[in-house]
């Protein structure tokens, strides 16, 4: 009799995930010790290379690390992941000689919270290459040590005030993971991230994830927005209940919104702007129930336009000085 034909499945085409990183066995078998007892830990991921308006994704990776106590758990290799002529690597030369070279870097960390309680945070430089092979590395990852639920965030810019509640799209791989919440968009198609397929892949294969897209000013796109960074960081608390010392960055978000305010002040073109937005976020607020973000209202700038009223605002600043 005759074999039937055998069906090529993903890992046929997948390169074995194993071979893109290492992991730190004592500190792996620490962390498995501690995931026998309950619920498997939170993995956490944000990802330098994609859209993150506000730099709201990196300031959330910096705190974490900054503040809570960290452990490395895995390395990627990521000669093989990247392609380093689109994304040089910085290096330092001194007077005759080459000093130093800031390596990138893209790593597992175990983290623990400020009440002891670790969970996983997955940062560094998303691949240039490889996603298939890098998500199913996440995933074994996910399955090994029983991880509870994945979550992302970054920052996207959006027309909304800086003056206004800083809101979020949520998104994840099963509606329950969700807040009751109006949709801001629908059905649209936009360049992909290595995060956007990791949680896709990690769904398909009946995993939990999900993600937050923290709105930031158009205006304020390009600049460290710590108050967007607040609210991923509060919203991670929320959906994984870890303890991730949010007050830590009340500091650097007070500030970023009084500087904020002092521009806008010191120029009547800009603050026309912010009180567009201000009406069309206000108009919004008042009709939850639309599916559509903008409510009938004026017209409003686009990001560009916002973006050149503030570029202008900032050179007629440096002329001053």
């Amino acid at each position: 009799m005759t074999d039937a034909p055998r069906v090529e499945t993903e890992e046929d085409i997948v390169l074995d995930p194993q071979g893109i990183y290492e992991l730190d066995e004592t500190v792996a078998a620490r962390l498995g010790a501690t995931a026998q007892g309950g619920t498997g830990p939170v993995l956490v991921h944000v990802l330098d290379g994609f859209v993150d308006a506000g730099s709201t994704g990196e300031i959330v990776a910096e705190h974490l690390r900054d503040q809570l106590t960290s452990t490395r758990l895995a390395t990627f290799d990521v000669d093989q992941l990247l392609a380093y002529r689109s994304r040089r690597p910085v290096m330092t030369f001194d007077d005759d000689r080459w000093v130093s070279y800031d390596e990138p870097l893209l790593v597992i960390d175990v983290v623990h919270d400020a009440e002891g309680t670790p969970f996983l945070l997955l940062h560094g430089m998303e691949p240039d290459l490889q996603w298939e092979r890098f998500s199913r590395a996440v995933r074994d990852v996910v399955e090994r040590f029983g991880v509870s639920l994945t979550v992302g965030v970054h920052g996207i810019p959006m027309g909304v005030p800086h003056t206004r509640p800083i809101s979020a799209t949520a998104h994840g791989t099963r509606n329950e993971l969700l807040d009751i919440q109006p949709h801001v968009f629908g059905r649209v198609q936009v360049p992909s991230s290595a995060s956007s397929l990791l949680e896709l892949r990690l769904g398909e294969a009946g995993h939990d994830a999900m993600g937050f897209a923290v709105h930031v000013p158009h205006y304020l796109a390009q600049a460290r927005f710590a108050p967007a960074a607040r609210a991923g960081l509060e919203h991670l608390q929320r959906v994984t209940g870890l303890a991730l010392d949010v007050a830590a960055i009340d500091a650097a978000a007070e500030e970023t919104m009084a500087s904020v305010a002092e521009q806008v002040e010191g120029s009547e073109e800009v603050a026309n702007v912010v009180r567009l937005l201000e009406n069309q976020y206000d108009s919004f607020a008042r009709s939850v129930g639309r599916t559509n973000l903008l409510a009938d209202s004026a017209p409003i700038p686009s990001g560009d336009e916002i973006a050149a009223h503030f570029e202008e605002f900032l050179a007629q600043q440096d002329e001053t000085d």
